[in-house]
């Protein structure tokens, strides 16, 4: 499912969070969202996905308009903070969201199988959450994001604070998922991440300073790194194309 960006803003207040950010992700793309904390990388996903509406401009997903409450069992959600109640075991965890996607019964235990496997949680299925490390409930709460296979998955810095190996197999994790023809949005401030997606949206105080295929951004630096591209930005006071 395509996404659509045009002339989007949002303000809390008197601060400006998004300033007139417009660009496109085509379907089955896996767009990286990149920016220090604090660049507007949550508030554009919560404008995605309905949570916020935006001030001015507009956000399609496919031919619909957001926010749109017809499209919340096309998407699939993330969080920095993961949603998970520690006094159950990750199946009943997953049992519960479950039933709020109104999965059938047959279908779901299906899909929990599925989606635990994915994640390599088939031995911990019965263990209660609050037993799990910070790795374990990252991977949870990517099965639960998963579970009902939507069209668009949004993931809101879904490696901070876990291990490099661990980073790695989530990565390898959301290439799967994406394999299936799932469109992935995921915001990171780790640098190096960008080299595993296939667009890049760089974010810098609420604007968008690039936006293009992650090996023609490169080609615009000297050095091949992308960081390079956000220290021009701050030396130009944040300005830059929409």
């Amino acid at each position: 499912m395509d996404i659509q960006l045009n002339g989007v803003s949002k303000s809390f207040g008197d601060q400006l969070a998004i300033d007139r950010v417009s660009f496109m992700i085509n379907s089955s793309d896996i767009c990286c969202l990149l920016g220090p904390s604090g660049s507007g990388k949550t508030t554009l996903i919560r404008l995605m996905i309905g949570a916020l509406k935006a001030d001015d401009g507009m956000i399609q997903l496919g031919e619909t308009v957001m926010p749109s409450m017809d499209m919340l069992h096309t998407i699939g959600f993330m969080p920095q903070n993961d949603g998970l109640y520690d006094d159950l075991s990750a199946e009943a965890n997953l049992e519960f969201f479950g039933s709020i996607y109104k999965l059938g019964k047959s279908e779901l235990q299906k899909r929990i199988t599925e989606v635990l496997k994915l994640v390599d949680l088939t031995v911990d299925r019965k263990k209660l959450v609050r037993n799990f490390s910070g790795g374990m409930k990252k991977r949870l709460s990517l099965a639960i994001a998963i579970l009902h296979q939507p069209d668009v998955l949004f993931l809101d810095e879904p490696t901070v604070g876990i291990d490099p190996i661990l980073r790695r197999q989530i990565w390898d994790q959301f290439q799967t998922i994406r394999a299936t023809g799932t469109t992935i949005i995921v915001s990171t401030h780790v640098m190096d991440e960008v080299l595993e997606c296939d667009r890049a949206a760089l974010i810098y105080n609420g604007r968008l300073i690039a936006y293009d295929t992650v090996p023609h951004l490169l080609d615009q630096t000297e050095n091949g790194r992308v960081e390079e591209l956000f220290l021009i930005a701050g030396r130009q006071g944040g300005a830059g194309h929409a």
